[in-house]
């Protein structure tokens, strides 16, 4: 049995940032009167003017720094571990969620939905447009390396299902009826959020303990 370091703790960070993540999505609109979860999409909550910015900004607080440090961690465990694909594939992840920390810290929307400042466009079209083009190649990159691997399977399905959650939102907030686009929206959203988890429990564990071929 392998001794786990502090790096391997650091792992739980990753967990540590979902439960943050949820609490933010399932207590914030409370204090945001009249907010429809069902139709209205995660990021109104944290508008410029939204009256739930400041318990969204208290809630998310540990969202957004362990899952830096948390990413971070995997990247220095995996370094010389894992086969090429796999590593690309994280770091890419890794990048994507500094550029969504960075980004949408610095403009976030200035009003619920889309108001056409330069804050919204920056919001919607730069940051999310990057977010998501990374999201996607790191996952695809992900489950190449996982099931060209059969020792890391379980990495390549976890990023398989993320990748299907967000393609599940990207197609269903524009299938489903207005009223619902808050529900599919949410399974995009917690795509990421959910896989940083998940990254986090492999490095507990030491993603199984294995080094493959460089």
């Amino acid at each position: 049995m392998n001794r786990k370091t502090l790096v391997n703790y650091m792992g739980l960070l990753g967990v540590i940032a979902f439960l943050s993540y949820t609490a933010a999505v399932v207590f914030t609109p409370l204090a945001y009167p009249g907010y429809n979860r069902l139709e209205q999409a995660v990021s109104d909550l944290s508008a410029q003017n939204a009256p739930s910015k400041m318990l969204w900004d208290t809630l998310s607080a540990p969202y957004n720094k362990c899952t830096l440090v948390c990413l971070m961690a995997v990247c220095i465990f995996i370094k010389d571990k894992l086969n090429k694909p796999l590593r690309i594939g994280i770091y890419l992840f890794t990048a994507m969620s500094w550029i969504s920390g960075i980004g949408y810290a610095m403009f976030p929307l200035s009003d619920s939905g889309y108001a056409g400042t330069f804050r919204d466009f920056m919001h919607v079209y730069v940051v999310t447009s990057a977010v998501v083009m990374l999201s996607i190649a790191s996952l695809i990159v992900i489950m190449v390396g996982g099931y060209k691997d059969k020792r890391y399977r379980s990495l390549a399905l976890g990023a398989t299902a993320a990748l299907a959650m967000m393609f599940a939102g990207a197609v269903g907030t524009k299938a489903v009826p207005k009223a619902y686009f808050g529900v599919a929206e949410r399974f995009s959203v917690f795509a990421a959020v959910g896989f940083t988890a998940f990254l986090g429990v492999c490095l507990f564990k030491g993603f199984n303990g294995k080094n493959t071929e460089q």
